[in-house]
């Protein structure tokens, strides 16, 4: 008689760094933070689809990682709070800024860009986790910052 045996696997979160603390980017203000996803951005889409990133910090505001959360289309993409979430802790982040592109050029938000924000902040303050900042960018270099514009 055969007997199976079942094996549970277990769900690890595991975070890594492969950066020295003293070598992390810090961000002061937005235009660092712009920078910093500029730099991490396929220039080559921004212009055609709408992507929605993730910067995370420590307390200092030393940059610890970027990450994607979604991608869309040219009008629009999904994004899902807890997968934000879900981010930020396994990076023991905290203070996170958002971001996403706008394809068709124009840094006014949306009405869904402004009340995604404040649905995140309460989240993230459950958490410990603060929201510092949501930037809307686009191709030619310009951005749009909810902190900047007292919107957060």
């Amino acid at each position: 008689m055969k007997t199976h045996q079942t094996t549970i696997s277990e769900v690890r979160l595991v975070y890594r760094t492969k950066v020295k603390a003293s070598e992390r980017l810090q961000v002061k203000c937005s235009k660092d933070a712009f920078d910093i996803f500029m730099e991490n951005w396929d220039l080559d889409s921004i212009e055609y689809i709408e992507e929605f990133k993730l910067l995370l910090m420590n307390r200092s505001n030393s940059v610890l990682g970027i990450m994607p959360v979604s991608k869309g289309g040219l009008s629009g993409t999904v994004t899902d709070v807890r997968l934000i979430f879900q981010g930020a802790i396994k990076a023991n982040a905290a203070g996170i800024i958002v971001c996403h592109n706008h394809p068709s050029g124009n840094l006014n938000p949306s009405e869904s860009d402004t009340k995604l924000p404040q649905k995140i902040k309460e989240a993230g303050n459950l958490m410990d986790i603060q929201l510092l900042d949501h930037l809307i960018i686009i191709s030619d270099g310009g951005y749009y910052s909810f902190a900047d514009n007292g919107l957060l």
